[in-house]
Parts: C-alpha cells; sequence; structure tokens
C-alpha cells in the first residue's frame, strides 16, 4: 500500500514537471509569434498550462531577481521538483528498507 502511494506521489511530481516544461516552452513560442493565441483551442491550453502553474511559479518569482525579459523561475521549479523526488525515493527507502541513513547521504 505505501509502495503504491509513493509511486502515485512520484508520477504527480512527474506530471507537474512536464507541466512546468510545456508552459515554460508554450510562453516562449506565444511571446515570439509562434502560436496564435487568438485561437480558441491554442488560448484554452495556454491558459490550461498557465492556471496550473503559476501558483508554484509566482513565489519563486517574488524570490529569484529579475533579468529582463528572461524567466528563471521555471528552472528553479524545475530543480525544486527534482529535490523533492530525491527526497521522496530516500524517504520510501528509509521506511520499506529500515535504511535510516539514506535520509542523510
Amino acid at each position: 500500500m505505501i509502495t503504491i502511494l509513493f509511486n502515485v506521489l512520484d508520477e504527480l511530481l512527474n506530471l507537474f514537471r512536464w507541466a512546468v516544461i510545456l508552459a515554460a516552452v508554450f510562453s516562449m513560442l506565444a511571446s515570439f509569434g509562434v502560436l496564435d493565441t487568438r485561437n480558441r483551442l491554442v488560448w484554452t491550453i495556454g491558459d490550461f498550462l498557465h492556471r496550473i502553474t503559476e501558483p508554484a511559479l509566482r513565489p519563486i518569482r517574488n524570490i529569484i531577481p529579475s533579468f529582463g525579459n528572461i524567466d528563471l523561475s521555471p528552472i528553479a521549479l524545475i530543480l525544486l521538483i527534482w529535490v523533492a523526488q530525491e527526497l521522496l525515493r530516500r524517504i520510501y527507502q528509509a521506511i520499506m528498507f529500515g535504511n535510516v541513513q539514506a535520509l542523510f547521504l
């Protein structure tokens, strides 16, 4: 049962990481005019990605200084997701295998 829980959490973090990547690429393509945001389908996809990722990106944008038009918050969020996944894996190993040292390595 606990294995299923950790696997589901890991997959949710993977999906969120891909949503952050897609939102960053979508934003870049829209700003360069490659995507026409007046198209209803394109706008809907962009709005969905924005609504999913913006609550996590906004606090990071408040912390990271502005570099003009370059937004580094998706990179920081991807790194935070990676750290969360690694922490989740180490907690799983500590619980399942009784290896408490895995938490601190």
